[in-house]
C-alpha cells in the first residue's frame, strides 16, 4: 500500500494529474499497478486523508490539491487535533498521576499488554484510542473524558493513518508504558513529560509523512513491492 500511495502521490505532486483531473478507474489502476483492489483502496483513502483527492460517489476520484498541506481525520484537521491534544491530554496525564485508582492502573496495564501482543491493525487502533480515554478517566474529571470522547473517532483515524505509514507502533507501545509508569509512581511531572514526549513523537511522524519528498513516487511499484507490509505502525 505504501508503494502504491507513494506512486500516486508523486504523480499528483509532479503534475501528472492536475487539480480537477479524475484519476483512472480502480480497475485500470489495479491493472496498471498490478495490485489488488483492497490495496489500491487503502492507498486511495490515504490520498483523501492527505487532502489530495476527493471521492465522489458514482463519479470517481478527483484531484483537489497539488501538494499535501494538512491531513484531515474525520471532522478535524491534523493541526487542530494536535493543538487540542496538547492542551488537554498533557495536563490530563498530570491529574491522572495524582488521582488514579488501583483499578485505573490495572485497566491501563491490561490494555497495554493486549496492545503489545496485538498484530491486527484495526484491533490495535481500537485499543490505542481506549488507552487515551482511560487515562482521561483516571483524571477523575468527567469533562476531560467527554472531550476525549468527542475526538475519539479522529484519534482512531489518525492512529490508523500513522499505523499504515509511520512504522512506529513498537515505539508507541514503549511511550504508553512510560506513561503508565509515571501514573503508577504518582508523579505529576513525569506523567506530563511522558505524555508530552508521546505527542511530540506522534506529531513528528505525521510531519515526516506529510513532507516526504516527491521522488518517493517516481517509479511505478512492482507487484512484489506492493506485497510488503510494514512490520510495525504508529499510534495516536
Amino acid at each position: 500500500m505504501e508503494a502504491v500511495l507513494a506512486h500516486l502521490r508523486g504523480a499528483i505532486e509532479r503534475g501528472e494529474y492536475e487539480v480537477g483531473d479524475k484519476l483512472p478507474s480502480e480497475a485500470e489502476l489495479c491493472r496498471t499497478l498490478e495490485v489488488s483492489r483492497p490495496v489500491l483502496r487503502e492507498a486511495l483513502r490515504a490520498l483523501q486523508t492527505m487532502g489530495l483527492t476527493v471521492s465522489r460517489t458514482g463519479k470517481g476520484t478527483f484531484v483537489v490539491a497539488g501538494a499535501v498541506e494538512d491531513p484531515t481525520f474525520g471532522d478535524y484537521a491534523a493541526s487542530d487535533l494536535m493543538e487540542v491534544r496538547r492542551h488537554v491530554e498533557i495536563p490530563v496525564a498530570g491529574y491522572a498521576a495524582l488521582r488514579r485508582t488501583p483499578e485505573d492502573l490495572d485497566h491501563l496495564a491490561h490494555l497495554l499488554e493486549r496492545m503489545e501482543q496485538e498484530t491486527d491493525t484495526t484491533s490495535w487502533v481500537a485499543l490505542d484510542t481506549l488507552f487515551h480515554l482511560t487515562v482521561a478517566e483516571a483524571s477523575q474529571n468527567p469533562v476531560f473524558r467527554r472531550v476525549i470522547e468527542e475526538i475519539r473517532d479522529a484519534l482512531a483515524r489518525q492512529s490508523a493513518f500513522l499505523n499504515e505509514l509511520g512504522g512506529r507502533r513498537e515505539q508507541s507501545n514503549r511511550e504508553h508504558r512510560a506513561i503508565i509508569e509515571a501514573l503508577t509512581d504518582g508523579s505529576e511531572l513525569d506523567a506530563v513529560d511522558a505524555m508530552a514526549h508521546h505527542l511530540d513523537r506522534v506529531e513528528t511522524t505525521l510531519t515526516d509523512i506529510v513532507h516526504r519528498g516527491r521522488t518517493d513516487g517516481a517509479a511505478r511499484p512492482s507487484a512484489d513491492s506492493t506485497d510488503h507490509r510494514p512490520s510495525t505502525g504508529a499510534g495516536a
